[in-house]
């Protein structure tokens, strides 16, 4: 009788694959939907369709700028692996990926020793607060004048940029996570003899890692957003700086295939960091249902 009952409940693996599928097909629905009324608004001429073009002309301008501007007939030998590189749009997404990349990676490789420093110890958080409080309020766009300043034009200023972007959030969230690690389990490690340095790696760090986690989704999201601007301004390659030439010459088309780019390509880096996330948290009893 166990075994028959066994065989008809059904597998965990292909429930949870079912519900993400539901997920995902419920998700599409407003995007549908919201792509339907830009169609019949863009056919209808309620608005000009220089201001806003119809969603199928944007779809060929993604097209363009995703595949190469010259024929495949002319790379000759090899040319394959040049027509699949060649195209504006995989140029642009690597360098904009670069920047943030590096950016992200000074700005979290600061912030981590830092936070812990400050949440661990209350007289490093006592020196270092004020001016942390006093900076954290301004954006990084504010800096962006000074960034041409001392690094002039190109990646340099970028990557300066990015690195503010995310150095707060990741600093903030890592202090608050060192900062709520219950008592229980700091007293309970010092009623077992442990030491400082062996209750900071056992204890503390393992619980503020959530934390972490999501400062550094949060510094992430930052970074990208702070990239386009700075591409905007200071660099001459990346989405950022394809929007404003598209801008300058009023491809409205090509501005609105350059945002869809970059929100797909932030929505594959969340769900990506998400998942990260998750698979690092098994153990967190947040995610064990």
């Amino acid at each position: 009788m166990e075994r028959i009952e066994r065989r008809k409940r059904p597998r965990r693996g292909s429930h949870d694959r079912r519900l993400r599928w539901n997920d995902a097909a419920t998700g599409l629905v407003v995007p549908v939907l919201a792509i339907a009324l830009w169609q019949w608004v863009a056919a209808s001429g309620l608005v000009d369709r220089q201001v806003l073009p119809a969603p199928l002309d944007v779809w060929r301008k993604w097209v363009d700028y995703l595949l190469p501007l010259e024929p495949f007939s002319q790379y000759g030998d090899g040319g394959w692996i040049k027509w699949a590189f060649s195209g504006e749009l995989p140029v642009d997404i690597v360098a904009s990926l670069y920047r943030v990349v590096v950016g992200f990676a000074i700005g979290a490789g600061l912030a981590l020793p830092l936070g812990l420093a400050m949440g661990a110890s209350g007289r490093v958080h006592a020196w270092m607060n004020p001016l942390v409080q006093v900076l954290r309020p301004i954006p990084p766009i504010a800096y962006i004048p000074l960034a041409m300043l001392w690094f002039g034009l190109g990646n340099p200023p970028a990557v300066f940029l990015i690195a503010i972007g995310a150095f707060f959030p990741v600093l903030m969230n890592t202090i608050a996570g060192v900062r709520q690690v219950d008592g229980i389990y700091l007293r309970a490690a010092n009623n077992l003899g442990a030491g400082k340095l062996t209750i900071f790696l056992r204890v503390i760090l393992p619980a503020a890692v959530p934390y972490i986690l999501s400062g550094v989704r949060i510094g992430i999201g930052t970074a990208f957003i702070v990239v386009i601007v700075a591409e905007m301004i200071a660099v001459n390659s990346g989405l950022g700086f394809r929007i404003s030439e598209a801008r300058e010459y009023f491809w409205s088309d090509k501005v609105i295939a350059g945002m869809i780019s970059i929100g797909v390509l932030g929505l594959l880096i969340d769900i990506g960091v998400t998942r990260l996330n998750n698979h690092l948290l098994r153990w967190h009893r947040g995610l064990e249902h």
